[in-house]
């Protein structure tokens, strides 16, 4: 079987392939095009292909997983990959040969692939965030043009800040240097209600967003989007790791007795990261009942380590508690509140 490497890029990539003996038989750069591979891999013999997790990867190895070759999509965080590469000199072909040859001494550790209907919801996630970016940025523009000339608009939900403005006695020049955002902001507040009523009907559908919506201050986005990002629980030995995943573990730079942990990670997944963090700071403000052992927790850290500390714990708990959730097809259950020792000896 021959083992082939292919670094791929947007507009050009580079492909490597090797013989059973291990030599090079082909070196070739194409365009980043279905019938471009076709042209290099269709025909041959079945093969093993790999590729790095990138933004192209998923359509290319279905590309030419329909020519009849087994492609491994390999996370790029997996150094052992490159162990056969020079430090000192990075170009294409070299990358292509380095995938080649791991690909053949089975250097690599496979990428986790998302299915059709989880790639979808994970593309309506990430046009939803821009739309939200875009709204950000144009309230905080609009704000700051109006703050010029003395004049504040009174705080609230991005969803009617419109209104607001309304209210707002204005004149009409000043109307004339806001009225093109505000227009702008009419419509994206309608594509925001459009996607958030998807995934509202999306998560009654599906069970593991209808489960993770059972925990308090956990919406339909923030369902969506961990149910997107995880996928199957299985694929996490526990829950430790997924927060490691995620990104919510302290860095540590530790050597023979002197142990240093810095601050989280912020590998992995923005989105869910973010998101995560904004149900925690809910959950710390609203103070519902059936998160009051969460609260006490954290209020705990938040007086040794401060509030910011405080709720990235608790995100970090809140992300074991999904995952579990998740894995045992339970609904959320509230924790008993610690009683004081003296009321405990009554």
């Amino acid at each position: 079987m021959e083992h082939i490497g292919i670094d791929v890029h947007k507009k050009e990539s580079q492909i490597c392939i090797l013989g059973e003996d291990g030599q090079v038989v082909v070196e070739r750069r194409v365009r980043t095009e279905g019938d471009r591979l076709a042209a290099v891999l269709g025909g041959k013999a079945k093969s093993r292909v790999l590729i790095e997790a990138s933004t192209e990867s998923e359509w290319v190895a279905r590309c030419i997983e329909a020519l009849g070759h087994e492609v491994i999509v390999a996370d790029p965080n997996f150094a052992a990959m490159y162990a056969t590469r020079s430090r000192r000199v990075k170009t294409d072909r070299r990358d292509a040969r380095t995938l080649a040859e791991a690909c053949r001494l089975g250097a690599y550790r496979p990428a986790h692939r998302l299915g059709e209907e989880r790639r979808h919801l994970k593309a309506q996630l990430a046009v939803r965030e821009a739309l939200v970016e875009t709204r950000t940025r144009y309230i905080s523009l609009i704000g700051a043009v109006l703050r010029r000339q003395g004049l504040r608009i009174p705080s609230g939900d991005a969803e009617f800040f419109i209104k607001r403005v309304a209210r707002v006695n204005l004149s009409g020049k000043q109307r004339s240097e806001v009225g093109p955002l505000l227009a702008v902001l009419v419509h994206v507040n309608e594509q925001i209600r459009f996607l958030d009523g998807v995934l509202e009907r999306l998560a009654l559908q599906d069970k593991q967003m209808e489960r993770l919506r059972t925990v308090p201050s956990v919406g339909p986005v923030t369902a969506a989007a961990f149910v997107a990002t995880v996928d199957t629980a299985s694929r996490f030995k526990k829950a430790h790791q997924l927060e490691a995943y995620l990104g919510l573990v302290p860095s540590e730079m530790s050597s023979a007795e002197k142990q240093h942990r810095g601050r989280i990670t912020k590998v992995g997944d923005t989105r869910v990261r973010r998101l995560l963090v904004q149900v925690a700071i809910s959950m710390l403000r609203l103070k519902n009942p059936n998160t009051a052992a969460l609260r006490a927790w954290a209020i705990g850290v938040g007086q040794r380590r401060g509030r910011r500390v405080a709720a990235v714990a608790l995100a970090r708990r809140l992300a074991g508690i999904l995952y579990a959730m998740m894995r045992d097809e339970t609904t959320y259950k509230p924790w008993p509140v610690a009683q004081p020792a003296h009321q405990e000896a009554a």
